[in-house]
C-alpha cells in the first residue's frame, strides 16, 4: 500500500548535511517527495511511496547522519497523492 507522510525533524539537523543524506536514503528506498530546512532550525519533508519504504525513511530520520542530534520526529500520515516524480531538496 502506498502512503504519504509529512515529517518535521527537530534538533541539531541543519548544517550537518541532513537534507543531502535524506535524499540519498529516499532514493535508495524508492521514496519520492522533498526535504527542506525551516527558518526555526528544524527540517521538514514530505515522503510518498510504499508504506514500508516510507516508514524506513522515517526511521532513518530518527537517527539522521552521524553529525545530527535528532530530538524529535513528528509524523502526519496522509493519503497517497502520487504528485512527486522524484525526491528533491528544496531551498
Amino acid at each position: 500500500m502506498k502512503i504519504r507522510a509529512n515529517v518535521t525533524v527537530r534538533g541539531l539537523v541543519q548544517g550537518v548535511n541532513f537534507r543531502y543524506h535524506t535524499r540519498q536514503t529516499a532514493e535508495g528506498l524508492n521514496v519520492n517527495g522533498w526535504v527542506m530546512n525551516l527558518p526555526d532550525g528544524n527540517v521538514s519533508g514530505c515522503f510518498e511511496g510504499e508504506e514500508t519504504a516510507v516508514q524506513a525513511l522515517i526511521d532513518w530520520c530518527r537517527r539522521g547522519p552521524s553529525a545530527a542530534q535528532v530530538a524529535e520526529v513528528l509524523v502526519e500520515r496522509q493519503t497517497f497523492q502520487g504528485e512527486f516524480a522524484d525526491f528533491t531538496v528544496r531551498r
